[in-house]
């Protein structure tokens, strides 16, 4: 085969997947169980595939081959590039809550640069993933407890590590999940002026194998049970394995959640590596954002983020979020009110 003949077959290959990239962002096809085990992982490499076809429009020949690749980039950038553009709500009136979110990589993390974080921060709440019990005492060690006294601490998940909320106020227990195989740590905040915040520490199974089909259904399951916006307001915070590519996170902000980091225009900072497929991980809320900033990895591969939010000023602080009880909360949870100095009571 001729080599002009050749390159041409190869641009319209590449244009062609890059067209079928566009075609199965905007469709959402991790939404249809026949293709969401290979289209949620590589859904994660969204941005990158939009850099991928903007830059092949300019390199590919034919005219034809070029022009598809970059109605394709177009399509992927217009649905990449907002979450880049610094977008808050309008600021509400009452207090302010600042939320630290970290994984630990099973244990790995140092626990010295944590503390340090929630220090430098002024931190109210911190959500840790894969905490081991060796990451726990390491916590406490570098003093943790001086400057979050409350803690509520989850069961293994995964089999190996566990999720914690340590909390500068008093917590108590947060919100039931319907189904104890998909519930993530929950507690609730008591801040000191009569005010509550619902907190839940999220860590999803990653949806990373193509043909994994159990990984990304109980990926699908775990988003589809995370709670809507109530009355106290929630803060859902932690390692989602998601981006804002995947239809099923998007399912998740229609119901009233906002993604703290697009909001205020850090949405594709990556917080995982050396890998540079994932975004900065979501943090939801339903209440105003203040700010949000990604940190470099305390000795682990993932970013810290840290949220800073405005609660409303509600007439009531009584609970109205009617989610319905049950039993099951998917892991044991233990809440303890830790002796100490306590700061910003």
């Amino acid at each position: 085969m001729p080599n002009g003949e050749g390159m041409k077959q190869i641009s319209w290959v590449a244009a062609g997947a890059a067209a079928g990239w566009a075609a199965a962002r905007l469709a959402g096809a991790d939404r249809l169980r026949v293709l969401e085990a290979p289209a949620a992982p590589l859904l994660s490499f969204t941005p990158q595939a939009a850099a991928a076809a903007v830059a092949g429009s300019l390199l590919l020949r034919p005219a034809g081959a070029a022009a598809t690749a970059a109605l394709s980039g177009s399509a992927l950038a217009a649905a990449v590039l907002a979450r880049a553009i610094r977008s808050p709500q309008p600021q509400a009136a009452g207090p302010v809550l600042r939320v630290v979110t970290a994984n630990l990589l099973a244990g790995r993390a140092c626990a010295e640069a944590v503390v340090s974080l929630v220090r430098h921060t002024d931190a109210d709440v911190l959500n840790v993933q894969e905490l081991t019990a060796a990451a726990a005492a390491g916590l406490r060690r570098a003093g943790l407890s001086d400057l979050l006294p409350h803690e509520a601490i989850g069961g293994p998940h995964f089999g190996r590590a566990g999720s914690a909320i340590f909390a500068r106020y008093r917590l108590s227990d947060g919100l039931p999940f319907t189904r104890a195989a998909v519930a993530q740590l929950s507690a609730r905040l008591e801040l000191p002026d009569g005010h509550r915040a619902d907190l839940v520490c999220v860590h999803l199974h990653a949806p990373d194998k193509l043909l994994a089909r159990w990984k990304v259904a109980r990926w699908r399951e775990e988003l589809a049970a995370l709670p809507p916006p109530a009355d106290p307001p929630r803060v859902l915070a932690g390692d989602f394995n998601a981006t804002a590519d995947h239809a099923q996170f998007r399912r998740l902000l229609r119901l009233g959640h906002v993604d703290a980091a697009s909001q205020m225009g850090r949405g594709l900072i990556p917080t995982w590596g050396p890998q540079a497929g994932r975004r900065c991980s979501p943090s939801t809320m339903s209440w105003s954002t203040r700010g949000a900033r990604c940190w470099p990895p305390p000795c682990a591969r993932w970013r810290a983020l840290t949220i800073a939010r405005s609660t409303p000023n509600f007439s009531s602080p009584a609970d109205r979020c009617g989610v319905p009880r049950s039993s099951g909360t998917g892991a044991r949870r233990r809440l303890r009110r830790r002796a100490g100095r306590r700061r910003g009571h």
